[in-house]
C-alpha cells in the first residue's frame, strides 16, 4: 500500500512538471510574437533579404520580404572634446564592406542625447548589383526650387527620357531641424515633402543621391551671423574654415539630418568644389606652416574627415565630389590621402567642345592616384550665361557629344570604373547670384541631352523619341521646340519664349512711331506738354500693347505659382519683366494724362 502511494506521488510530480514546461514554452512564444509586433509598431522595417534588382532598370522591382534579423546598430559615443581631431583622420581607412543585404528604414526618432554621450545611428548601405553607368538628372534647389506637385509631373518624364536617378542638391530647401533650423529657406520642403519625393523617385525607378556642400559654396550657411565665424575669410561667405573647432561638428549635424532622411542612398555627394581663398585663414596658415605649405593636402585632409563622418554613420557608402580642386594636386599628395579609397571624383566640364587631351591627362592622373572610379558631369542648363533666360539647345547638345567621346575612351583606363554622368541643371552660379533659366524652359534641352546619351548621338531615332515624349519638335537652328508641347510646364516654356523674344522688341517697335518720338520725350512728359492731336495717333495702340502684355503676364504668374514658390516668382518677374513693363505702363499713363489736358501750357502740376 505504501509502495502504491509512492508510485502515485511520482506520477503526479512528473505530470505537474510537464504542465509547467508546456506553459513556460507557450509564454516564450507569445513574448516573441509580442516583440515582433512591437517592432512593427515602431514603424521600423528591416529588409534583410530580397531578390536583387535586375540589371535592366526598366524591369519591375520585386517587393522586399520582411525579415527579423536586424542590421541597424545604435552605438553610444562619448562627446569629442575637440572634434577637429575625433580620431586619426590621416590614417588610411578602408570602407567597411556592407552585407549583400539591403536595409531600408523609416527612421525612428531618437531621444536627444545627454551632455555625456551621443547616440549615433549606423545603417549599412544597401548593396545593389551593378546596373552599368547611371544617367543622373541634377536638381539644383538653391533657386526656383519646384514644388513637389511639379516633381510629381516631371519625374515620370525624366524616367521616360532615359534617366536612372536624381542628384538632388538641397542647399537651403532641406528641412533642417533643431539648432540647424536657421539654415532652411522660408519655403523649404517639409519632412513629408522629402518622403513624397523619395516615393516619387522609387515609383519612377529613379535612384536618389543627396548632395550637400561641405567646404566651398556654403554661402547659405555662412551668411548667418551665427556661423560667420566659420568663414575662411571673414569678409566672404563662400568657403568654410575647415580647421575652426566648430566646423566639423556643424557638418556632422547637417550630414546626420540628411542621411536620416535618406537611409536608402548608396552614394552621397559632398560637393567640395570652388573652395575659394583656401589657405588664407589664420588656422590654415598655421597648418600650412607645419605641412610644407601644401594647400592640396589641406583640402584632402578636410575631404577625408568628411568622408569618415559619413562612413561612421553609413559604413560602405561611397562619396562623390566635384573634381576641380584636385586637378592641380600632385599624384603623391593624393596617394598619401585615403580620399581615393573613400570617394569618386566627378569630372565636370560644360563646354560645347571639351579638350580631350586635357581630359585624358586628368583621367591618367586620377587612375595613378588610386581612385577606383570616376563620374562625369555635363549640363543641360545654367552654364551658358550667369543671367541666361533662354536655354541654347545646340550648346548643351555639343557638350554631350563631347562627353560621349570621353565615355568611348574609358577602356584605356582599366583601373577606373566609369560610374555614370550627372546632367547638371544649375539654377544659380552661387547662392548670391541671380536666377538662370527656369526648369520648364530647359526641359527640351534635357530631353535632347538624355536621348543623345541613350542613342549615342542626336540621330533621327533620338529626335523622333523627343518629339513623341514632349509633343514638340526640336529645331536647333531657331533654338526652339516647335509645337504646343505636352510636357509639364509647356505653358511656362512658351510664355517665357514670348517674353524673351517680344517684350522688349514690342516696346522698341512702338518707340519708332513718328508721333510718339516727337510728343513723348522726357522733357515734355515732365511738363505735361503735348498736343492731343498728335497723341491720338498712338494712344490706342499703346494702351492695347499694355493690355495684351498685362493679360499674358497674369496667365504667366498663375502658371509660375503652380510650379514655384512666391520668392522665385517675384524674383524672376522682377529681373525679367518689371523694368520693361514699368516703362510701358509709364508711357501709357503719361500719354492718357496729357491727352486729357487738352493742350494746356507747360505745368509741373496737374
Amino acid at each position: 500500500m505504501n509502495s502504491y502511494k509512492l508510485l502515485k506521488l511520482i506520477v503526479l510530480f512528473l505530470v505537474t512538471l510537464a504542465i509547467v514546461k508546456i506553459f513556460s514554452s507557450s509564454n516564450n512564444g507569445r513574448a516573441k510574437i509580442n516583440s515582433k509586433i512591437m517592432d512593427m509598431d515602431t514603424n521600423i522595417f528591416w529588409w534583410n533579404d530580397y531578390d536583387p534588382e535586375p540589371d535592366n532598370l526598366d524591369a519591375p522591382k520585386e517587393p522586399p520580404k520582411l525579415k527579423k534579423n536586424l542590421v541597424k546598430k545604435i552605438i553610444k559615443k562619448e562627446p569629442e572634446p575637440n572634434s577637429e581631431e575625433p580620431h586619426k583622420w590621416d590614417s588610411p581607412v578602408e570602407p567597411q564592406e556592407a552585407e549583400d543585404k539591403p536595409v531600408i528604414e523609416n527612421v525612428k526618432k531618437v531621444p536627444k542625447p545627454s551632455l555625456e554621450e551621443e547616440e549615433i545611428e549606423i545603417i549599412e548601405v544597401p548593396v545593389k548589383p551593378s546596373t552599368g553607368p547611371l544617367r543622373l538628372v541634377h536638381l539644383d534647389l538653391k533657386g526656383a526650387a519646384p514644388k513637389v506637385s511639379y516633381l510629381k509631373q516631371i519625374f515620370p518624364l525624366f524616367s521616360s527620357l532615359g534617366a536612372h536617378g536624381i542628384l538632388i542638391e538641397y542647399e537651403d530647401m532641406f528641412p533642417y531641424e533643431g539648432a540647424l533650423e536657421i539654415l532652411k529657406s522660408p519655403f523649404a520642403y517639409s519632412v513629408e515633402d522629402i518622403e513624397e519625393i523619395k516615393t516619387l523617385a522609387n515609383l519612377n525607378k529613379l535612384e536618389l543621391i543627396p548632395l550637400m556642400q561641405v567646404f566651398g559654396h556654403l554661402e547659405f550657411v555662412l551668411k548667418h551671423e551665427k556661423y560667420a565665424h566659420l568663414r575662411e575669410v571673414p569678409k566672404y561667405p563662400n568657403s568654410l574654415n575647415a580647421l575652426a573647432p566648430d566646423s566639423l561638428p556643424l557638418l556632422k549635424q547637417m550630414l546626420k539630418q540628411i542621411l536620416k532622411r535618406h537611409p536608402e542612398a548608396r552614394f552621397f555627394h559632398i560637393g567640395a568644389d570652388e573652395v575659394y581663398e583656401l589657405g588664407e585663414s589664420e588656422d590654415s596658415k598655421r597648418w600650412l606652416e607645419k605641412n610644407n605649405g601644401d594647400v592640396g593636402a589641406l583640402y584632402l585632409s578636410h575631404v577625408s574627415k568628411v568622408c569618415h563622418l559619413v562612413t561612421e554613420m553609413r559604413p560602405g557608402m561611397k562619396m562623390i565630389f566635384w573634381d576641380d580642386m584636385i586637378r592641380k594636386i600632385s599624384i603623391p599628395t593624393m596617394q598619401n590621402s585615403d580620399v581615393p579609397k573613400l570617394a569618386f571624383p566627378m569630372i565636370w566640364n560644360y563646354s560645347p567642345q571639351i579638350d580631350m587631351e586635357s581630359l585624358a591627362k586628368l583621367l591618367d592622373k586620377y587612375q595613378d592616384a588610386g581612385f577606383s572610379g570616376v563620374w562625369f558631369a555635363s549640363s543641360f542648363k545654367g552654364t551658358s550665361g550667369v543671367d541666361q533666360r533662354w536655354t541654347p539647345l545646340k550648346h548643351h547638345l555639343d557638350n554631350h557629344l563631347s562627353w560621349l567621346k570621353a565615355m568611348g575612351s574609358m577602356d584605356q583606363y582599366p583601373s577606373l570604373t566609369f560610374q555614370g554622368i550627372a546632367i547638371t541643371g544649375w539654377q544659380r552660379y552661387e547662392h548670391f547670384i541671380r536666377l538662370c533659366e527656369l526648369l520648364p524652359v530647359a526641359i527640351p534641352s534635357l530631353a535632347v541631352c538624355l536621348q543623345t546619351l541613350k542613342y549615342g548621338s542626336f540621330n533621327e531615332e533620338a529626335e523622333k523619341a523627343v518629339h513623341h515624349i514632349l509633343g514638340c519638335k526640336i529645331q536647333l537652328d531657331p533654338n526652339i521646340c516647335e509645337g504646343s508641347g505636352s510636357f509639364a510646364g509647356a505653358d511656362i516654356y512658351h510664355i517665357v519664349r514670348k517674353i524673351h523674344t517680344e517684350l522688349q522688341s514690342s516696346i522698341d517697335t512702338m518707340m519708332t512711331d513718328h508721333f510718339l518720338r516727337g510728343s513723348l520725350s522726357n522733357y515734355l512728359r515732365k511738363y505735361n506738354f503735348a498736343n492731343p492731336r498728335n497723341l491720338r495717333h498712338f494712344k490706342t495702340k499703346l494702351r492695347k500693347l499694355q493690355d495684351d502684355w498685362e493679360s499674358l503676364l497674369e496667365t504667366f504668374r498663375k502658371g509660375m505659382e503652380a510650379i514655384f514658390y512666391p520668392d522665385a516668382v517675384e524674383e524672376w518677374i522682377e529681373d525679367n519683366v518689371n523694368e520693361q513693363m514699368a516703362k510701358l505702363r509709364s508711357m501709357v499713363q503719361d500719354t492718357e494724362r496729357i491727352y486729357d489736358l487738352d493742350g494746356r501750357k507747360k505745368s509741373l502740376n496737374v
